[in-house]
């Protein structure tokens, strides 16, 4: 297995290979944008809270399939 300083010095010289604008772009916004795994997310309140409610709502059984989801969101669409 590659140790992180291979890694890392293999990915440089691929990437000054690339010639490509838009792929350098789009390389550029996904490193930019990607949490590093070392950042922490921080949730405010209502997120914790919701994520609560929904561990509640597992654990007594209210739950629904997607194909149910899905059936339940098309005849909302369709009633509009």
């Amino acid at each position: 297995m590659a140790t992180v300083d291979n890694l890392r010095n293999g990915l440089i010289d691929k990437i000054l290979s690339i010639k490509n604008r838009d792929f350098l772009e789009a390389l550029d916004k996904l490193i930019s944008s990607s949490i590093s795994e070392f950042d922490k997310l921080e949730l405010t309140d209502e997120q914790k809270m919701m994520l609560e409610m929904s561990e509640e709502d597992i654990k007594n059984g209210k739950l629904i399939s997607q194909e149910a989801m899905d059936k339940r969101n098309l005849e909302w669409l369709n009633a509009r």
